[in-house]
């Protein structure tokens, strides 16, 4: 009776016949770029939508500083172990090959104007981006998903003010403290090292770097993150809220977001560090 009884459970023909077919090469490449052009666009159509709303009143100063105190306090930890370390790894690196050529009173001057121009700026954003970005591409995704954000639209709202004008206001004003005080840490930590594993003095270290840095040098890096802060935040808002099929759906779009963030934050630095020379 067991045998007659009939199976419930597909076999394996039938789902190899419900299954899509594979595509070729040229047609997965087709689709990457095509996905790839389609989210170019909405990222443009939603940067446009944001700076629309900033001047749509009233301003959500209340939702602005909550996303700073999420965005820049909590990111704090994460940006001075980065700072420190980094410091102290490039400080080790620069005083041992300049020591092979009797260079190390030049190791205070190369890693002040490094950590200046690009270190302190550039590793705070892809570091403190990869942290924000995903939780910015979590918290709205998973609003998408339950239909919160259809809520907001049905209640008369945009959802491009009520949710992503204050993360993207946030972002642009924490990111240069966060580079600044990166780049404090950092340079303490490589100051420390040499003073420790190198006899270099402190005093002189200093003197070195303030005498080769300056105040072009720093503009030069802390001027890079604000648009590292909006590239940050309206990354993570556009694959938030374009969050489809459950939690599972909030997972790709948290990994898309990171993904997507350290590399645009890498090619906005080679575009602007190029404007920044040219300028300077």
């Amino acid at each position: 009776m067991m045998a007659d009884r009939p199976s419930i459970m597909p076999s394996a023909r039938m789902m190899a016949a419900n299954r899509p077919p594979e595509l070729g090469f040229f047609e997965r490449q087709v689709r990457r770029w095509s996905n790839f052009i389609d989210d170019l666009g909405g990222i443009a159509i939603l940067s446009a939508r944001t700076a629309r709303a900033l001047f749509k009143a009233p301003l959500e100063w209340r939702a602005i500083v909550y996303q700073m105190e999420t965005v820049g306090v909590a990111s704090m930890g994460i940006a001075s172990i980065t700072a420190v370390f980094i410091g102290m790894v490039m400080a080790i690196q620069f005083a041992f090959g300049l020591q092979k050529f009797g260079g190390m009173e030049y190791v205070g001057r190369v890693i002040g104007l490094s950590f200046a121009r690009e270190l302190a700026p550039t590793l705070t954003a892809i570091i403190v981006g990869g942290r924000v970005g995903a939780g910015m591409a979590a918290e709205v995704g998973a609003m998408n998903v339950t239909e919160q954000i259809d809520a907001i639209r049905a209640l008369g709202a945009d959802p491009a003010k009520k949710l992503v004008l204050p993360r993207v206001v946030a972002t642009i004003l924490v990111m240069p403290v966060l580079s600044f005080f990166a780049l404090a840490l950092g340079f303490i930590g490589a100051m420390v090292v040499v003073s420790t594993q190198f006899s270099i003095s402190m005093l002189f270290f200093f003197r070195s770097a303030l005498e080769t840095v300056t105040l072009k040098d720093l503009w030069a890096g802390i001027g890079k993150t604000p648009v590292f802060g909006f590239i940050i935040s309206i990354i993570g808002c556009y694959f938030g809220l374009k969050t489809t099929g459950g939690t599972e759906g909030v997972g790709r779009s948290t990994t898309s977001t990171v993904v997507a963030i350290s590399i645009t934050i890498l090619i906005a630095d080679f575009f602007l560090t190029k404007l920044f020379i040219a300028m300077f």
